[in-house]
C-alpha cells in the first residue's frame, strides 16, 4: 500500500491485488452470518452439499494462508516506505508512525461502526513493533520471524491439544461428573442457543445497533487484545515479508527455475495437508474433536508456506505482464479501498437496516456474491487509477498521516505546440 503511481513494484501490486480478493472469499461468511459460524461451519447456515463444497474449496486453497500473505505483503510494504523515506534524508519514524496512526483510526472506525472481523486494528499495533526490526538483514528477518511463529503456534499442540482430548474424555458415559460440565461448556461455547442467535441477529439490524454492541463489555476491547493473541502471527508475516522483500523474492528479483521450486513444493506440501484435513472433518461429520485439531491446530503452521506458494506462483506467472494482471495490480493499488469497500458491500446487502439478508443464506449461497465482488474490484480499480493517483480511502489515509490533503486528480499532460 505505498508509493506513488511511478515508483510501483509490479508484482508486489498484483500478488497484493490477488490476496485482497482471496481473503473476501473467508470474510464472506463472517458478515453474513453469525460470528461462531465463521470458525465452526455447522454451528450456522451449513446444511447442504453446497454449503460443505464451498467450506471444503476455502478450506483447502484460501482459508488462512491469503491473509497471511496479506500481511507478508505489509511487512514488505513497510519496509519499501521505510527504505525510501531514508533514501530521501526524511525522517523514516515520522512516517511510519503517522502512516500507523492513521491505519489504527481506519481500523477502530472499520470495527467498531461495520464489522467484528477487522484487521487493520492489528496490523497498525504490530506495524509499530515492526518498525524496530526493518534494518536486519534477510537472514536475522527469516529467523526472527521462525521465532515469532514458534511462539504462536508451539502453545497450541502444548496446551490446545491435550485441552481437546481432555474435553473429549467428558463425553464418555462415565466420565467424572466435573470433565462432563467442561465438555458440556465446551460444545456451548460453539454451537449457540437459538438465544445466542436471535440476540445476534439483533446485533445487525443497524449500525447503530452493532456500534452498541462492538462498544459493550468484552467486545469493545476485542481489536485491542487482538495484540496478544494473533498478534504475534501477523508480526511473524511481516518479518517474513521484510525478508522477502529485501531479498528480492517478493519483487521478482530470483530466477524463474527458482520460483517455480518453491511454487510447486510449498503448494504441493500444503494443498496435500489440507485436502486430508478437509477429507477427515467431512467424513467425521464435523466432529469437533476431530475439526479443531486439524483445522484450528495442525495445519496453522502451513499458512506461511501456503503463502510463499501462493507468491511464487503469481510471480512466475505475472511477470510476462498482460492485460489482466493489470487489472490485478490495479486491485491491489487500492487493496485498501477494495478491503474495506468489501465491509462496505457487505453491510449494504446483510445488515438489517439494508439489503436484511444477514443471517438468512446457508454459507454456498453467501459465497456466491464473491464472484460479484471480485468482478466490482477488478471493473472499477484500474480505470479509476488511469484518473486519479489513489483510490479513495488510499488518498484518505495519505492525506491523514501527512496532515495535509494530497493531490487526488493526476495532473493533465501540457499539450505541445508544433513550431510554425
Amino acid at each position: 500500500m505505498a508509493g506513488t503511481a511511478e515508483e510501483r513494484i509490479f508484482t508486489l501490486d498484483v500478488i497484493r491485488g490477488i490476496a485482497v480478493m482471496g481473503i473476501l472469499s473467508v470474510n464472506i461468511v463472517g458478515m453474513a452470518m453469525i460470528e461462531g459460524a465463521y470458525f465452526y461451519p455447522p454451528a450456522y447456515g451449513f446444511h447442504s452439499a453446497g454449503d460443505k463444497a464451498m467450506w471444503a474449496l476455502n478450506s483447502i486453497f484460501v482459508d488462512g494462508r491469503f491473509r497471511a500473505l496479506f500481511s507478508i505483503l505489509f511487512g514488505a510494504s513497510l519496509t519499501l516506505v521505510v527504505s525510501r523515506a531514508v533514501e530521501t534524508g526524511k525522517q523514516a519514524w515520522r512516517i511510519h508512525y503517522a502512516r500507523m496512526a492513521a491505519l489504527l483510526l481506519f481500523g477502530c472506525i472499520h470495527y467498531y461502526l461495520l464489522w467484528w472481523g477487522d484487521i487493520l486494528v492489528n496490523y497498525a499495533l504490530i506495524g509499530m513493533i515492526a518498525y524496530a526490526f526493518w534494518r536486519l538483514k534477510p537472514a536475522m528477518l527469516l529467523l526472527a520471524a521462525i521465532v515469532a511463529l514458534g511462539f504462536a503456534y508451539l502453545p497450541a499442540f502444548v496446551v490446545a491439544l491435550p485441552e481437546i482430548h481432555e474435553i473429549e474424555l467428558g463425553t464418555r458415559p462415565d466420565a467424572p461428573p466435573e470433565l462432563q460440565a467442561r465438555a458440556e461448556q465446551a460444545f456451548a461455547e460453539i454451537t449457540p442457543s437459538p438465544e445466542e442467535i436471535e440476540s445476534d441477529r439483533r446485533e445487525h439490524d443497524s449500525l447503530a445497533a452493532h456500534l452498541r454492541a462492538s462498544t459493550m463489555g468484552e467486545a469493545a476491547l476485542e481489536p485491542w487484545e487482538s495484540l496478544f493473541g494473533y498478534g504475534i502471527e501477523t508480526f511473524g508475516f511481516m518479518l517474513l515479508g521484510m525478508a522477502g522483500f529485501k531479498s528480492g523474492f517478493l519483487t521478482g528479483a530470483w530466477p524463474r527455475r527458482s520460483y517455480a521450486i518453491v511454487a510447486a513444493v510449498c503448494l504441493a506440501g500444503d494443498w496435500l495437508f489440507q485436502a486430508y484435513a478437509a477429507y477427515v472433518s467431512l467424513k467425521a461429520n464435523f466432529d469437533p474433536f476431530v475439526f479443531m485439531p486439524w483445522t484450528r491446530v495442525l495445519l496453522n503452521p502451513l499458512r506461511a508456506v501456503g503463502a510463499f506458494g501462493y507468491a511464487a506462483l503469481i510471480i512466475l506467472v505475472a511477470n510476462r505482464g498482460g492485460a489482466t494482471f493489470g487489472r490485478f495490480a490495479a486491485v491491489g493499488r487500492t487493496a485498501f479501498t477494495n478491503y474495506l469497500g468489501s465491509t462496505l458491500v457487505g453491510v449494504l446487502l446483510f445488515y438489517g437496516t439494508f439489503g436484511g439478508l444477514y443471517g438468512q443464506l446457508s454459507r454456498g449461497q453467501v459465497w456466491l456474491f464473491v464472484p460479484f465482488m471480485w468482478g466490482l474490484m477488478l471493473a472499477w480499480s484500474k480505470p479509476w487509477l488511469e484518473r486519479f493517483n489513489y483510490g479513495p480511502f488510499e488518498w484518505a489515509w495519505r492525506s491523514l498521516a501527512r496532515g495535509r490533503l494530497q493531490p487526488m486528480r493526476k495532473a493533465r499532460p501540457v499539450p505541445v505546440l508544433a513550431e510554425a
